[in-house]
């Protein structure tokens, strides 16, 4: 018997604690609200809002800062990390940053101003 057959792989454990709010307060955590004109057509179709913020945070970080900063209860909140884009003749396009995209029970919502 090979030793790689004999070693039983596991999943990773996923992360079911804040990790940053020990660290960082809930205002550091959520920052701006992006605002394009298809986050506005999914707040208002969807009841989904999306957020920049930190790239320490995460689910639960985000689940209770919005909680605190907001008073509601995220239905679900998915995190992604948008790329560093490169230079293009001297000018720089956009740095990597980390943004959350939230959706909201049904009776909840969150005032955008903009």
């Amino acid at each position: 018997m090979k030793r790689r057959d004999s070693i039983k792989k596991r999943r990773a454990k996923t992360a079911i604690s804040p990790r940053a709010l020990g660290k960082l307060t809930p205002y550091q955590i959520i920052g701006a609200p992006l605002m394009t004109e298809k986050v506005y057509k999914l707040a208002n179709d969807l009841n989904t809002y999306t957020f920049r913020v930190h790239k320490d945070a995460n689910k639960n970080d985000i689940k209770i800062s919005l909680w605190v900063l907001y008073d509601v209860t995220p239905k679900s909140v998915r995190v992604m990390n948008v790329p560093y884009k490169w230079r293009l003749q001297r000018k720089l396009v956009r740095r990597a940053y980390k943004k959350a995209i939230v959706t909201l029970h049904e009776g909840d919502s969150i005032e955008l101003v903009g």
